[in-house]
């Protein structure tokens, strides 16, 4: 029988811990319990920007999946994001702590060719460290959009998305259209050169991103989606068949 596999994955940093009101790591228990139900066993990632340390981190561990959470910092994709735009985004408490430490991830997993799920917040950042960029609000900046932001259904299906015929969220899931969940108000605009778009909304909006087949920076498996199947993962099996493709990826890479 193979070993699980190790899954890191990355925290968000909260303003005031429980003990002592310190800054604290955060972590939905639902990333955690999509992982252990397709055979993983994660880890959370050390709130660290050394990469030594970092790098021994992705060497040891089968896997990576970046998070949701806070905004990310504008000035890492664009120098001309209005002001009434910029007020929008919300600071992270950290001074830009984890949008580094994530930035360095992601180098070295390139680096490792190692499995990367990237949800929400992570499919965003994931498109910035390669070059892309991002709609920094999408109310302001795209008319006509759809309502993303429904934190009060986070854990339903409140609108579809449309995926590319062939592409590996479409073999994964099985599906044509997927119902998602939609809790972000950025999103990505222009996909980074080694990345294709391959599920959009009815408003255009990237819901999920691949690497293209002639990409120069292989990976073993990459997937980037802008909804949370973690959250639906207990609920609807195409969404449970994501975090079982890239468990099942991790133990196949590892395994070679």
């Amino acid at each position: 029988m193979a070993r699980p596999p190790l899954i890191l994955i990355t925290p968000s940093i909260e303003k005031r811990g429980v003990e002592f009101h310190d800054l604290s790591a955060s972590l939905s228990i639902k990333y955690e319990n999509a992982v252990l139900q397709a055979g993983g066993i994660p880890v959370t990632a050390p709130i660290s920007t050394d990469r030594k340390i970092l790098a021994e981190i992705v060497r040891r561990v089968d896997g990576v999946l970046l998070t949701g959470g806070d905004d990310i910092n504008p000035d890492l994709y664009t120098k001309k994001l209005p002001r009434a735009i910029r007020q929008t985004i919300e600071p992270s408490p950290d001074g830009g702590k984890r949008d580094l430490l994530e930035l360095i991830l992601i180098d070295e997993i390139f680096r490792q060719r190692k499995p990367l799920l990237a949800i929400c917040r992570g499919h965003q950042l994931l498109n910035v460290a390669l070059g892309g960029q991002l709609i920094a609000d999408i109310r302001r900046q795209v008319p006509g959009a759809l309502n993303h932001q429904r934190l009060d259904k986070a854990n339903e299906l409140v609108h579809e998305a449309t995926l590319t015929a062939g592409s590996l969220l479409a073999k994964i899931t099985g599906k044509q259209v997927l119902g998602v969940n939609s809790s972000h108000h950025q999103a990505v605009s222009e996909t980074a050169a080694p990345l294709q778009a391959t599920a959009r909304s009815s408003d255009g909006i990237v819901e999920a991103m691949e690497l293209k087949p002639d990409a120069s920076r292989k990976l073993p498996f990459l997937l980037g989606v802008q909804f949370h199947p973690e959250r639906l993962a207990e609920k609807f099996a195409e969404h449970r068949a994501i975090f079982s493709a890239f468990v099942k990826a991790c133990i196949s890479n590892r395994d070679l």
